[in-house]
């Protein structure tokens, strides 16, 4: 009788996660890696130990939530009009051709058909370090959660991007999760179309918060053709661990 109560735990052990999946099947979970090492040259990194007293103005946005699944919030007043003037005096001599990446990054290349457009990693000036925090703050200083270094965007008539996710890889369990964007609009069937006001925004989550690392169908996005005048956004993307 004991030999056959040990061949059932042992069937049990080895058997009872794969029969539970038949019976109950589920999307995988992520395979999850160390985390990889942190660039100062890609993340907004402040320095360690450093004595410098940073002071920021009060916020003064609000918020729309537009969706709950996926998390898309309409933010109002995310930049002040100084900080705007700013960003444009600090990115204007620094704009270079966009170009599409691919596998995470490792390699891009310039092609207009897809992305039309200028580009620009700004530096990281006190007032432009005060919008990090302002954007790390809206999305909870969560651990594990990096904004990446802020990118400005300029189009001009004809310029546009065409759609695209921002997901980047998602490798081992990290990636950019995040997008809070003072540019773009979603514009395919079915979607919606926000047009850029001087100093709103747009937040939303990439990632599905189910453990399996996949990101939301409905974050597919495109910055629309430019008609007349010239559109500047700005990018602030977040990378970390996905949940």
């Amino acid at each position: 009788m004991l030999s056959y109560v040990v061949a059932l735990v042992a069937f049990l052990l080895f058997f009872f996660n794969p029969l539970m999946q038949l019976l109950n099947p589920s999307a995988p979970r992520i395979h999850r890696t160390p985390r990889p090492q942190l660039r100062d040259e890609l993340l907004a990194l402040e320095p360690v130990n450093s004595t410098n007293q940073l002071e920021c103005g009060p916020d003064s946005y609000s918020v729309h939530v537009f969706s709950r699944e996926p998390l898309v919030i309409y933010i109002e007043n995310f930049l002040a009009l100084e900080e705007r003037q700013h960003l444009l005096e600090i990115s204007t001599p620094i704009l270079e051709p966009s170009t599409v990446t691919h596998d995470g990054g490792e390699s891009a290349h310039r092609d207009t058909t897809v992305r039309d457009s200028e580009v620009a990693v700004i530096p990281r000036t006190d007032a432009v370090r005060c919008i990090e925090i302002r954007a790390r703050a809206l999305q909870g200083w969560r651990d594990e959660v990096w904004i990446e270094r802020l990118r400005v965007q300029r189009y001009i008539p004809g310029g546009h991007y065409s759609h695209h996710f921002d997901w980047s890889a998602g490798r081992g369990g990290w990636g950019r999760v995040k997008c809070p964007s003072g540019d773009g609009d979603n514009g395919a069937e079915g979607g919606v179309v926000f047009k850029p006001v001087p100093g709103n925004a747009v937040y939303w989550e990439n990632f599905r918060p189910d453990g399996t690392g996949k990101g939301y169908d409905e974050t597919w996005h495109a910055g629309l053709p430019v008609v007349k005048g010239v559109k500047v956004g700005l990018n602030i993307w977040s990378w970390g661990r996905i949940e």
